[in-house]
């Protein structure tokens, strides 16, 4: 089953598949300990994040949906990666039978409503191609993402601990209603 990553253009963004000439960006992003400070994880290796890559290609293969890089229009820059996986965290068949969502942008493009103009790119193909409930992990602690996952529909299914870290379970069950 061969599935190819569609592009997205939005107004300052680029979201399209990871190519292997992004890989050394892509490990960049994910060796800052800023980026992954509200995972529950310290900064990958360079092996791991190639795992990480190479399992995002996959993913496109085996579901037809993923995460995108995410590229600034104005430089061709890689700033982060925003879409879907499946995680199998063991945190119930209500959170873990759903796609999961999620975005990374690196520290220089936080702060400047690239996470949101992904984020919603991402999720307006999602309801145009595959429509459903979607779920997020994110910590407790990540007011951003927090506020982020309200202005995409997504509310508090739960609080857990998960891998020694307070993080909420959201779920969306479809595109917030619009007002």
């Amino acid at each position: 089953m061969l599935r190819s990553t569609p592009m997205i253009n939005t107004a300052r963004l680029m979201l399209c598949a990871m190519r292997p000439d992004d890989f050394s960006r892509y490990a960049e992003i994910w060796r800052n300990p800023c980026v992954v400070r509200h995972l529950g994880r310290e900064p990958l290796s360079r092996g791991e994040a190639w795992e990480s890559f190479l399992r995002n290609a996959g993913h496109w293969q085996m579901a037809g949906f993923g995460q995108w890089a995410v590229f600034r229009q104005s430089n061709r820059q890689m700033i982060g990666q925003a879409g879907f996986f499946y995680r199998n965290r063991g945190l119930g068949d209500d959170f873990d039978s759903f796609p999961e969502a999620g975005w990374l942008l690196a520290p220089e493009a936080q702060g400047q409503g690239f996470g949101l103009e992904a984020a919603q790119a991402a999720h307006d193909w999602f309801d145009r191609i595959m429509p459903g409930p979607l779920v997020s992990l994110i910590d407790a602690e990540n007011h951003a993402s927090q506020n982020l996952a309200a202005k995409l529909g997504y509310e508090l299914m739960a609080e857990r601990d998960y891998m020694g870290s307070q993080v909420n379970l959201l779920k969306r069950n479809g595109p917030p209603k619009l007002a």
